[in-house]
């Protein structure tokens, strides 16, 4: 399964005891932008607003993919890296589940994960994690700003995003940033 999402751009930041997710607003088909303004980035009540996610690729498919996930959350009490494996698992084996085109970006204060339909789980090293076109663009101006500003991880989240809707042509400057302390 190739996986080529040019539709979003999200990026996650850790940084200060903070954790910050930031997601572009336009909506794409083909070559063409339909809305400006979506939000691609959420808080999970069942986690108690302790773990972030963001999704790129088609958005009725990424929806349903955060409901799966929300459920898995609640099953496993708010394990994220649980949650995150049997959610890839569920999506790689199901029948219906497969076909869908996205991937997701979760992340609390410990650990941070893209999720992609052909079963891989990817643990980043780093404090930065990013998806979508932009995400290339997003995560270098992240690194450079986390090494050469003080600003906090919203800030850094917010401004990364800037950075990459100047670049990227499936990124816009309608951004939204959650963040959990």
């Amino acid at each position: 399964m190739k996986i080529d999402i040019r539709s979003t751009t999200i990026i996650g930041v850790r940084h200060k005891g903070r954790v910050a997710m930031a997601g572009d607003g336009q909506v794409t088909f083909g070559e063409m932008a339909f809305k400006q303004k979506a939000i691609k980035v959420r808080d999970f009540k069942v986690a108690k607003n302790q773990v972030l996610g963001g999704f790129a690729g088609a958005a009725a498919d990424a929806l349903t993919l955060f409901e799966k996930f929300e459920q898995k959350l609640e099953q496993y009490e708010g394990d994220l890296k649980r949650a995150t494996v049997e959610l890839a698992k569920e999506w790689r084996m199901d029948k219906m589940l497969r076909h869908l085109d996205a991937m997701l970006v979760v992340m609390n204060k410990q650990n941070s994960f893209i999720i992609a339909g052909d079963g891989n789980v990817i643990e980043p090293d780093g404090q930065v994690v990013s998806i979508g076109s932009g995400g290339g663009f997003a995560q270098a101006a992240a690194e450079a700003l986390l090494k050469n500003t003080q600003f906090s991880a919203k800030k850094i989240a917010s401004e990364s995003l800037k950075i990459a809707a100047d670049l990227c042509i499936y990124t816009n400057h309608s951004i939204s940033v959650l963040e959990i302390s």
